[in-house]
C-alpha cells in the first residue's frame, strides 16, 4: 500500500517549487491505492497546470510495479464545506454559511478566524423608533470552531 507520507512529501515539494500559494486541503487513499488530492491557494484559485503539475510530480515518483494506483489530483471545490483553517484565512471578507454542531445556521461576512473561534458579521435593516428611516444595525457574531459542523462560500451572481 502506497503511504500517506510518500504522496504528502511528493505533493509539497512540487508546491514549494512552484512558489505560487498552494497547500493541501485533504488526502485520502483507499485501500485499493486509489489516491484522492485537493489543494486550494491562498490568493485566487488552483489552475489546471498547477494540478497536473503536482499530479505528475507524485506519478513519476511512485513505482507502479510495487503498488499500482489511480491517482485524482483536483482543486477544492466552490461547493465544498471549508476544512482546514487555511481556507477560511483565505476567505476572509466573503460571505459565507455556516451551520453549527446544534444546528443553527448563520449567513454573514467572515471577518477573522483563527484555530479556536471565527466571527461573522451580520446587517439588517431595522426601524428605530423616532426615525422615519430604517437604519442598518451591524453585528459581529463568533463562534468556537468546535461548534461549527460546516462552513460553506455563499455564491452569488450579482
Amino acid at each position: 500500500m502506497i503511504s500517506k507520507k510518500t504522496v504528502l512529501a511528493l505533493a509539497e515539494e512540487r508546491m514549494n517549487e512552484l512558489k505560487c500559494g498552494l497547500f493541501i486541503v485533504e488526502l485520502t487513499i483507499s485501500a485499493t491505492n486509489v489516491i484522492h488530492l485537493e489543494l486550494d491557494k491562498a490568493e485566487g484559485y488552483v489552475s489546471i497546470n498547477e494540478c497536473m503539475s503536482v499530479s505528475r510530480n507524485i506519478e513519476h515518483n511512485l513505482d507502479r510495479e510495487s503498488a499500482d494506483f489511480e491517482l485524482h489530483v483536483s482543486s477544492a471545490g466552490l461547493d465544498k464545506p471549508f476544512r482546514v483553517l487555511a481556507q477560511y484565512t483565505k476567505n476572509i471578507g466573503r460571505e459565507v454559511k455556516l451551520v453549527t454542531t446544534d444546528g443553527k445556521k448563520q449567513e454573514g461576512l467572515l471577518v477573522a478566524a483563527s484555530d479556536k473561534e471565527l466571527m461573522l458579521e451580520t446587517s439588517r435593516m431595522e426601524k428605530i423608533e423616532g426615525k422615519k428611516k430604517k437604519e442598518r444595525i451591524v453585528e459581529q457574531h463568533v463562534f468556537p470552531m468546535n461548534q461549527i459542523k460546516e462552513t460553506k462560500i455563499v455564491i452569488s451572481f450579482k
